[in-house]
């Protein structure tokens, strides 16, 4: 046995492959010390195994300290005997909490000053997955599942990263409580009450509220303003997408779905099967998630210099199509891997 931290890549479908094999290079030439398991689980593995995530896939990401993912190709209609390996291993994992940075990136696709940070629940709402037909099929009815526990623990996640960015950006903490407690007055009022209850364990820290649809207007208009957002399920992913469109588009921003002994990391988009296998994906939303990943582990360095890299590229290295320029998936991450190897003073220009 090992004491060197075990990390599973789970590569998934689509460009999850490209992407995260792309990852694992660059995290290769990271100076730490761990080991890497390849974990199968997705579409492909449910066509090849009848599960999307067998039971030693699910016992190996259980042994791993830390979890790098790709995407997903779920299917958009029913299919006996399938159900999504990413929501399956939050909860089988209880990673309670999803962790979204949106932070302005140097483009001109980029609104400048952003730094919020969307703490999602991630284990209810609308995504626990109970839904059934009534009336021979004609009418589909889901539950929407909230809970005090889930509400207060991630209440007591986004106001313990408050606490920590005021800290990191020498600036006040404010939380904004995202809910439409004036329609859904009983789950939503119950998570509203909860998070503003937790809020009283946190009197330095700033408290306001916004609706959900009022929340998307506003952080539109005015995105610079935000700093920890915490909202229920579905909210907290529609919220995230949304604000990744004010930071350069869904390439660029990373994930980190959070328990209290795990850590999963992937990029927000999907597996984006119409250019699969072309070699054109940006890396550059995986490679921000395994900065969360090293964050995480305490690789605190590491985190740094790529970090670093990914900025400098952005400024000055190749761009995949859809940040306007031609580079390929491994283009990008040569030119990364490039500045990983030799690293970039702190005060380049960025």
């Amino acid at each position: 046995m090992t004491d060197r931290p075990r990390i599973g890549i789970l590569p998934g479908d689509g460009i999850g492959i490209e992407v995260v094999g792309a990852a694992t290079r660059v995290l290769e030439a990271l100076p730490l010390e761990f080991e890497l398991e390849r974990i199968d689980a997705g579409w492909s593995t449910f066509e090849r195994c009848g599960t999307a995530l067998p039971e030693a896939s699910l016992a190996a990401a259980r042994d791993c300290t830390a979890l790098l993912f790709g995407a997903v190709s779920s299917p958009s209609t029913e299919v006996d005997g399938y159900s999504s390996p990413i929501l399956e291993l939050r909860r089988e994992l209880d990673l309670f909490a999803n962790l979204r940075p949106v932070v302005s990136s140097p483009l001109d696709s980029s609104r400048s000053g952003v730094d919020m940070l969307i703490v999602r629940e991630n284990t209810e709402g609308l995504y626990c997955g109970r839904e059934r037909l009534e009336d021979d099929g004609r009418i589909a009815i889901a539950e929407r599942l909230i809970s005090e526990r889930a509400s207060r623990r991630i209440a007591e996640r986004a106001f313990a990263e408050a606490e920590r960015r005021a800290e990191t950006l020498a600036r006040p903490a404010r939380v904004t409580v995202v809910h439409k407690a004036n329609v859904l007055r009983m789950s939503d009022g119950l998570f509203r009450r909860t998070v503003l209850d937790t809020a009283k364990a946190f009197p330095a820290i700033e408290v306001e509220e916004q609706l959900v649809d009022s929340m998307i207007y506003r952080m539109i208009l005015e995105p610079q303003r935000y700093d920890v957002i915490v909202a229920p399920n579905l909210y907290g992913d529609i919220l995230s997408d949304a604000a990744a469109a004010l930071v350069g588009g869904l390439g660029l921003v990373p994930s980190a779905n959070v328990g209290d002994r795990h850590i999963l990391v992937e990029p927000v988009h999907g597996s984006a099967p119409d250019i699969a296998g072309q070699g054109r994906a940006n890396p550059i939303a995986t490679l921000r998630a395994v900065v969360l990943m090293l964050e995480h582990l305490g690789e605190g360095p590491s985190a740094s210099l790529l970090t670093r890299a990914i900025e400098y590229c952005l400024r000055h290295g190749p761009r995949t199509e859809d940040l306007a320029g031609t580079a390929s998936t491994e283009e990008v991450a040569d030119a990364i891997l490039e500045q990983v190897r030799r690293p970039v003073p702190a005060k380049a220009g960025f």
